[in-house]
């Protein structure tokens, strides 16, 4: 299994973990609450969606709400497929949520572990965040050494995106000190008016708020029929 595609399965579980959802509208709940899958398509999640039906870790049952009953003769088309997670299923989500190892700290892993947050443990949080902290200060390191090695070859547009670039990374640094801080003082972490916290987004490297599930930009047309 790629690193990608375990993100996403991990991803789907937890929200399926929340309450059973059609392909559409667990989507729409990666693409707004998870920022790390803004670009991807029915192609890649049905797939997954398959893998973990195979699993055993979840089913597939037939939309039951008014609206698929009625549009189903009316469009031709079979009703939405509803994705349930299995009693498998939840065990292995939280099994996914206790580990700890390296991938939790890369970029696209981290953010999806960080939405989750709310069911994970506290001392399992705390390793996920001070595994992230190193790798970002090593990364930081690293950043400032190859700095100072080309800073006379560089012309001030390069030079200006590679202080951008330690910038961002610093700033990471200091948002997850104060979550750690956070952390150690036994302090819930309160986000928005919504209840969920704000996201890192690690696509620049800079923590900041993600879309929520809310968000009120024009949907793509969805297709749940994909068995």
């Amino acid at each position: 299994m790629s690193r990608r595609s375990g993100i996403l399965e991990f991803a789907v579980l937890g929200l399926l973990r929340e309450s059973p959802m059609h392909g559409y509208e667990l989507r729409k709940r990666l693409n707004t609450s998870l920022g790390v899958f803004r670009a991807f398509s029915y192609g890649t999640l049905y797939p997954c969606l398959k893998t973990l039906v195979a699993n055993g870790w979840l089913i597939e049952e037939p939309g039951s709400t008014t609206e698929d009953a009625l549009a189903a003769p009316l469009t031709g088309r079979r009703a939405k497929i509803v994705y349930r997670l299995t009693a498998e299923g939840k065990e292995h989500f939280e099994e996914l949520l206790s580990q700890t190892g390296p991938d939790a700290y890369e970029d696209e892993h981290f953010a999806a572990r960080f939405a989750f947050f709310g069911r994970t443990p506290q001392d399992v949080r705390m390793r996920v965040l001070e595994g992230r902290r190193s790798r970002l200060e090593e990364r930081l390191e690293k950043m400032r050494a190859s700095l100072a090695r080309t800073r006379e070859r560089l012309d001030d547009y390069t030079l200006e995106l590679q202080r951008h670039g330690m910038e961002s990374v610093e700033r990471e640094v200091r948002w997850l000190n104060e979550l750690i801080e956070s952390e150690r003082a036994g302090r819930d972490l309160k986000g928005s008016a919504s209840g969920e916290p704000d996201l890192p987004d690690t696509t620049h490297g800079t923590p900041g708020g993600l879309p929520r599930s809310g968000d009120t930009s024009r949907p793509d047309t969805p297709d749940d029929t994909a068995t």
